[in-house]
Formats: C-alpha cells, structure tokens, sequence
C-alpha cells in the first residue's frame, strides 16, 4: 500500500476512534418528561405506516412542551421532512444521529448544541398530525452494529438503529 494512502487511513480511523472517546450523558428529550411517557415496546413494533416498523419511540407531552437535545452534537439538519414534518437532526458522540421529529418548530442553534439545550417543542407535525401531540425520538448509528441484525420486518435495518428506551435507560 502507498504511503500516502496509509496516512489518510490512519487519519480516518483516529476520527472513528475519537467519535467514540467523546462522553455521552444521554437524557429524556422532552422537558420535565419520564419513562411512563412512551411505551416501551414500541421501537421496532409492526405494522406502523408508510414505515412499515417504528424506528424510534414516541414521548407524549403538551403541546408546545419544550423538547431538549438528547445528546450534545452538531445540528446536522433543521426543517422539513415529510412523514417527519418539522424535524431536527443532531450528530451526537459514538457517531450517533439524534432524530427529532414532529415538532411544533425548531429552535436549535445553527451549529453545535449542548444536551439538554433547548431546541423546539412538541406537536403534531407531518403524519402525527390529528394525533396526541408527540415527540418522535430515534436514534441512527453512522457505523453499523452487525449483532443488532434480527429476523423480524426489515431486521436488516436494525444494524443502523439503537432503542432509545434502552439508550435513556443508561445502555447501548
């Protein structure tokens, strides 16, 4: 292998590895909100729309609650996304892509934001809407997790998605 090519893998890899060394104190994404605020079976529960599974897990609260970044991370998208309607997308620690979506709007600052920091509210945007306001939650791993991969409904997508049910509760 060239010299040069060796030089720009190492620099890939100590980027990887250092993704993974920054601390990550995860926290409920909607303020003042506890575990009894969503049900816990429904990540990757079936049928469930244009979908097909739930990729995330849905926090009931007022409408107009404020919803709080999860993690810290760079605000990576801030608008409209279809089914999502009005979505944020935060690229956290561990290469993990924090998804809000739902949002009555978003309020994230335009570049890094701190867990805990406010960045919206909750609502009934995109096909939540007629729906109890909520916050749709999910969180999508940029480098595959191959022992996630199961037989059920799409399964093979699993190795791209973490339950964060199980992320807030302190694993994963």
């Amino acid at each position: 292998m060239h010299h040069r090519s060796i030089q720009i893998l190492l620099f890939l890899l100590a980027i990887v590895v250092t993704g993974y060394l920054i601390p990550d104190k995860t926290v409920i994404p909607v303020q003042a909100a506890s575990k009894k605020d969503w049900n816990r079976s429904s990540f990757w529960f079936e049928p469930w729309g244009q979908s097909g599974v739930h990729k995330g897990i849905d926090i009931f609260a007022k409408q107009g609650q404020p919803v709080i970044s999860a993690s810290s991370g760079l605000v990576i998208y801030q608008g409209q996304l279809g089914i999502g309607g009005n979505v944020i997308a935060i690229l956290g620690p561990k290469w993990r892509i924090h998804y809000y979506a739902h949002l009555a709007e978003p309020t994230a600052a335009p570049w890094f934001v701190a867990s805990g920091e406010r960045i919206g509210s909750v609502g009934t945007s995109g096909n939540a809407a007629g729906k109890a306001p909520h916050l749709h939650y999910a969180i999508l791993s940029l480098i595959p997790l191959p022992w996630r991969y199961s037989q059920a409904t799409q399964g093979w997508r699993q190795i791209y998605y973490l339950n964060p049910d199980e992320v807030l509760a302190g694993g994963s």
